[in-house]
């Protein structure tokens, strides 16, 4: 702890003020900054979401599930330089080349560490082609963590791709399984993906005691609330550049069909072809020309899918439009 000796500014003798964001204290009438890096003693800043925490938090040296150390191992790094920025001598590469190499091994020891650290690689990997936040990251790791001892043999890029759908479901961020296995460059095993999102979701209901057939089912649809289908309609409105005024219409429309029956439109249909039936009635009701090719080809469904979804919101529901006198 370093004790403050001036009370007052040494060059003009005014009072010094305490800046514990930034550690100095400066003189409140010239500026002069008397003492640097005073230690605070406050407690860390209050962190509601874990990804929140890490970015505020003055300690370093966290660990990460995204690891499979943890993330509290040393990194030799591969530039032949000191801390000073000199060129290393060429009789001093070969031995850190040596001890680089037996490090990595070292950290890698067995085959379940090896399997690990591959997996939660392509995890990572994934996570920063689609763009997606730390905390699904995250929660990616763990779920295989939780995983782990029952995916032995199994493919690496189908398991990190499965555990990735998982962790976009909890975190409520709009991803479909056609994106994640499309960065995960798997498409050919589509069908193994789909076969350990399955395996993984029933695990995952078993440890929480609620296994029944109807809440796996409920999953298996994309597993989406209310929120979660604003945000597809918002996504696909983005990607389309389609109007505001249409985006904020179709959810209207979506919030007052939901309200009216949950169950109805939910179960068994995927949500961006509801989104973008809801895109498309929007769109035709405010007078906006859109082609059913052009919203499909968006939101990855096909033709034939809008024009069903469409035909059992209009059959199933009556829609009333109220319209405002025009202003002189």
């Amino acid at each position: 702890m370093v004790a403050i000796t001036h009370r007052s500014c040494p060059e003009c003798g005014s009072i010094l003020i305490e800046d514990q964001s930034s550690g100095e204290c400066f003189c409140s009438s010239c500026g002069y900054v008397a003492i640097e890096h005073i230690p605070s003693l406050l407690p860390e800043s209050i962190a509601r979401e874990p990804e929140e925490r890490l970015k505020i938090s003055r300690s370093s040296g966290y660990t990460s599930y995204a690891y499979h150390d943890l993330g509290i191992s040393t990194e030799i790094p591969y530039v032949n330089k000191d801390f000073t920025g000199k060129r290393i001598g060429s009789n001093m590469v070969e031995q850190l080349t040596s001890i680089r190499r037996w490090h990595t091994r070292l950290r890698v020891s067995s085959s379940r560490e090896r399997r690990l650290y591959n997996v939660l690689s392509k995890i990572n990997e994934i996570c920063s082609i689609l763009s997606l936040p730390r905390i699904v990251c995250e929660t990616a790791s763990l779920l295989y963590r939780n995983f782990e001892s029952k995916a032995k043999g199994r493919s690496i890029a189908c398991m990190a791709a499965a555990s990735i759908y998982i962790a976009c479901k909890r975190c409520s961020i709009v991803r479909s399984m056609d994106e994640i296995i499309e960065a995960a460059n798997c498409m050919r095993n589509r069908k193994l993906v789909y076969r350990y999102y399955r395996m993984m979701a029933i695990e995952g209901q078993d440890a929480d005691g609620s296994g029944d057939a109807k809440a796996l089912d409920r999953q298996r649809c994309e597993g989406y609330t209310q929120l979660t289908l604003d945000r597809y309609i918002s996504k696909l409105s983005n990607l389309s550049r389609i109007d505001t005024k249409v985006e904020k219409l179709a959810i209207e429309i979506a919030r007052k069909i939901e309200h009216e029956d949950s169950n109805a439109m939910v179960d068994g249909k995927a949500p961006s072809g509801l989104a973008a039936a809801y895109l498309y009635i929007a769109a035709i009701l405010l007078g906006i020309k859109i082609l059913q090719h052009d919203i499909s080809s968006v939101s990855k469904v096909t033709e034939v899918t809008v024009r069903n979804r469409c035909r059992e919101i209009l059959s199933n529901y009556r829609i009333r439009l109220l319209l405002k006198p025009a202003q002189p």
